[in-house]
């Protein structure tokens, strides 16, 4: 699967930047911006091609025949967006059953232009007391990849501002879509 998904990245036009460390066994992973359908493939065989096991959350329609086929099997587990159902809480003790659990979220929490992230991936992290690993896509210069590993200090607001000034660097597919650029 890792020489497919690098002939995928390489057939169009991207490349891997720089890899989460393999020694990481739990992470929340940000995914942000998200404002394409066209994140999930490029990330995915990002992730695939450098050895990182990924599970996802995504929108429970997404996980309808034939699409939930690929869905679930390639990491995605579904959310129903249109219940309160505290999903921070079932997130943290999904982490306590696991040994290995890397755990990407889109952090707008949708494609469409948002104007605050959700705040539940920083939620998941503090209380699972497991890192956050800053993963992006730059379609600007076409690599995907991590930055450094970012530990949740418990200040929401700071801790935010720093994650979020990280991303202010890579361009989305679609700028305007972007939490970030507004």
């Amino acid at each position: 699967m890792k020489w497919l998904c690098r002939f995928y990245l390489k057939l169009i036009g991207w490349r891997t930047g720089s890899t989460l460390d393999p020694s990481v066994k739990k992470c929340v992973l940000v995914a942000a911006p998200h404002t394409s359908n066209w994140d999930y493939p490029i990330a995915l065989a990002t992730l695939y091609a450098s050895g990182v096991k990924v599970r996802f959350l995504a929108k429970d329609s997404l996980f309808k025949f034939p699409l939930g086929i690929l869905m679930r099997a390639t990491g995605g587990m579904p959310v129903d967006r249109s219940k309160h159902n505290n999903l921070v809480d079932a997130l943290i003790s999904i982490f306590q059953k696991h040994d290995e659990l890397i755990l990407m979220i889109a952090v707008e929490g949708t494609r469409s232009y948002v104007k605050e992230w959700k705040s539940g991936f920083y939620h998941t992290a503090v209380g699972a007391g497991v890192p956050i690993a800053l993963g992006y896509l730059d379609y600007g210069k076409k690599v995907a990849g991590f930055g450094d590993l970012f530990y949740p200090t418990g200040d929401y607001q700071r801790d935010l501002l720093e994650i979020q000034n990280f991303y202010r660097k890579f361009t989305a597919r679609h700028p305007e879509k972007s939490s970030l650029n507004q």
